[in-house]
């Protein structure tokens, strides 16, 4: 589902259903060891899916142990993301000349308890979100918005190796192309020669879930 809203260049794998290897590498092993039961199933479907996708890439399979942040450390050369929700698990990965960072994240469409959007949103964004209800009621605008800020900042720490706050990032979403644009408020990194200021996403509604994207192409490999 979620290669619908990725760029060439990136290999996705995605699963509705429980890993059938729930094989794992030692350093991957001692993360989980301690764990309740969901937990252990959802981060061995993702290194599954994982690699599985090292493997459309011509890699041998490798450990995706977590950073200090929960990030997936990724083999040299290579660059991803990993999301999970109840009843879907998936992996983007690709290699690095090719794309620089990525971001992806998968939710219920299923709206936020009512005192997490205040913590998780602007109030330009909350304003904008009560129009896109008004107008657009299939999609759960603010389940949507909480995802979008998710891939933004899973896009965002690989470049920076810094913390983004959820009112560090305003979105704006454009309901009919399904896209997506994230400012950052605050100092960004050095990105192909220029400021980071933001970064442009992807979003689809589809099986009871949204999910969101954001690849960002390298030079080289955009399209024109």
């Amino acid at each position: 589902m979620i290669e619908a809203i990725l760029p060439a260049g990136t290999v996705a794998v995605d699963t509705f259903t429980e890993a059938p290897d729930p094989f794992l590498f030692p350093d991957e092993e001692r993360v989980v060891r301690a764990a309740v039961d969901k937990r252990r199933r959802e981060f061995t479907t993702g290194r599954w899916c994982a690699r599985q996708a090292m493997a459309r890439l011509g890699r041998a399979p490798a450990s995706v142990p977590p950073g200090p942040r929960g990030e997936p450390r990724w083999p040299a050369g290579l660059i991803g993301s990993i999301t999970h929700c109840d009843g879907y698990r998936a992996a983007v990965l690709a290699e690095t000349e090719v794309v620089t960072t990525i971001g992806i994240d998968a939710e219920p469409n299923a709206p936020l308890l009512d005192d997490v959007l205040p913590a998780v949103s602007l109030p330009q964004e909350r304003d904008r979100i009560g129009l896109l209800r008004r107008d657009h009621p299939d999609v759960c605008w603010d389940r949507l918005l909480f995802s979008a800020k998710e891939s933004v900042y899973k896009a965002w720490f690989p470049l920076t190796g810094r913390w983004l706050d959820f009112e560090d990032a305003d979105i704006t979403f454009d309901p009919l192309a399904g896209t997506f644009e994230a400012r950052i408020l605050v100092t960004g990194a050095q990105l192909h020669g220029r400021r980071l200021t933001g970064f442009d996403g992807r979003w689809l509604a589809r099986h009871g879930l949204v999910v969101t994207a954001i690849a960002v192409v390298a030079p080289a490999f955009a399209v024109v």
